[in-house]
């Protein structure tokens, strides 16, 4: 392509087809607009003959005609497979599916596995601080911990310092079940990470305890 000094642009002088009710068509404007002149100049472009900027005319008023072209990511349709809520609960029933299957004749969900346990590390507890260390909610801590204490692996008793509170306590067959049990709950985190590679799950779960704990 040969490179030609810009002139000043003149009103196009190729004909167009007469328009109804005599009123300029859009694209009849727009090439008027972008019009080229006798030397082969659309504007300041650097064409050297009409059929290019005849081409390049072209191009440009269909986008303008059509502006649903190319458009930017960011107005893509919303996309429900693409959705952070609706990713992180797949992700869930994933893992929740591998627990089930794995934990075998423990019979404990995930739920009640993470009280036990947490009560097994941090000794007697009360039911609302339960709640708090395991991230449930009051009604189904309480239905939990009914569970567990209809199983004989928790008790309840007294708090020493306050007869008002009551206190949760891992028995020593709770205490038993955890110690079983860990080997398999440490299987099956590894069982949910295992598309992740080592550097992968690193960053995947320092991105998610940040989005938990913000």
């Amino acid at each position: 392509m040969t490179w030609v000094k810009p002139q000043r642009p003149v009103a196009c002088k190729t004909p167009f087809a007469p328009v109804p009710f005599g009123k300029p068509s859009y694209t009849q404007a727009m090439h008027e607009r972008l019009a080229f002149d006798n030397q082969g100049s659309l504007c300041d472009c650097l064409c050297t003959n009409k059929l290019e900027a005849t081409s390049i005319v072209s191009s440009i008023v269909s986008k303008a005609l059509d502006p649903g072209q190319e458009r930017p990511a960011e107005h893509d349709e919303y996309t429900l497979e693409r959705q952070v809520g609706h990713l992180l609960r797949r992700a869930h029933q994933r893992h929740a599916a591998l627990f089930q299957e794995r934990i075998g004749s423990a019979a404990l969900t995930p739920m009640q596995w993470a009280a036990l346990f947490t009560l097994v590390r941090h000794g007697p507890t009360t039911q609302n601080k339960l709640g708090r260390l395991t991230a449930m909610d009051p009604a189904t801590t309480q239905g939990v911990v009914r569970r567990l204490v209809a199983r004989g692996l928790v008790v309840q008793s007294a708090d020493p310092t306050d007869r008002r509170t009551r206190l949760l306590s891992a028995t020593q067959a709770g205490h038993a079940l955890v110690a079983t049990t860990l080997p398999i709950a440490r299987a099956i985190s590894d069982a949910t990470l295992a598309p992740l590679d080592a550097a992968e799950r690193t960053i995947f779960l320092k991105l998610l305890t940040r989005m938990a704990f913000a």
